[in-house]
């Protein structure tokens, strides 16, 4: 059913672009930055409210931070589109069992934190700002967070920074548009136009937003962990990752798709983080 909404709305958008390109591409944008927020259940919310909660600013928006105190090293939780720090749930208990200073933030456009508009640039800022407030040692990134984490890495070159975690990350935002033009049908004057319209406001090309390329500047160890059989994010983005990031290792799992929610995953981690 969604596949067929989706081409609903990719026709009707590449109608409009019969008209005008500008505002058919302009459409099409905004309809890929702008995530469904997910409703938090009340055991949800009672999680959170046991950690210590604060937002700061980032570029005028509000980003809501949670932290769980321990002695250990800091680790910065950054979760995937449409998500929430609550899909951290089962690794914060964990990591504070371990006695770890845990802290995870909600996106732009998501959970508690302000802003209507996402993409992985932005978040790669908000990123930066909690990294460097709370001086982050680790930074664990699912899907687009993967991506954010090393957009901000490779930018910043925080010093506190020792090791990274991407979990499921897209290696590249020319196949990120490319699976999204495919979902919705889009025709060739809408994807020229959206390539023009994010070398207008992100002064670069879409190729120039490689991750996997980026990494290729990150000293600090990093971990790699994707399902084979992803559904939304190719296993090849992983490979395409190994490639450049040196100073990785990269662990393939199967049967855990893209959310890569299980303990066998958790343990990865752990066992990285601790050594």
């Amino acid at each position: 059913m969604k596949q067929v909404i989706a081409k609903i709305i990719g026709a009707i958008i590449n109608f409009i672009s019969l008209f005008s390109s500008r505002a058919a591409a302009n459409l099409a944008m905004r309809l890929f930055s702008s995530p469904k927020r997910t409703r938090l259940k009340e055991s949800e919310k009672d999680f959170l409210e046991t950690a210590f909660i604060e937002d700061i600013k980032c570029n005028d928006i509000t980003i809501m931070t949670y932290r769980w105190l321990g002695k250990r090293d800091t680790i910065l939780l950054a979760h995937g589109w449409e998500s929430s720090s609550v899909r951290w749930k089962d690794l914060i208990l964990k990591l504070k069992a371990l006695d770890f200073n845990v802290i995870a933030l909600d996106a732009p456009a998501h959970g508690r934190s302000g802003g209507k508009l996402f993409n992985a640039v932005i978040y790669s800022e908000c990123i930066n700002a909690v990294a460097k407030k709370f001086k982050a040692n680790i930074v664990i990134g699912h899907s687009v967070g993967g991506m954010a984490t090393t957009f901000f890495q490779h930018k910043y070159q925080l010093p506190t920074i020792q090791k990274l975690v991407l979990l499921g990350a897209p290696s590249n935002f020319v196949d990120v548009f490319g699976r999204y033009v495919n979902m919705m049908g889009y025709n060739s004057r809408i994807s020229k136009t959206m390539d023009i319209i994010v070398h207008e406001r992100f002064n670069n090309k879409p190729e120039h937003f490689n991750a996997a390329k980026f990494s290729e500047t990150i000293t600090a160890q990093g971990l790699l962990i994707h399902d084979k059989y992803d559904a939304i994010i190719p296993y090849s983005d992983a490979e395409d990752f190994k490639n450049f990031y040196k100073n990785s290792k990269l662990i393939t799992t199967e049967g855990f798709g893209h959310g890569l929610k299980s303990d066998t995953v958790d343990a990865h981690i752990l066992d990285f983080i601790s050594h």
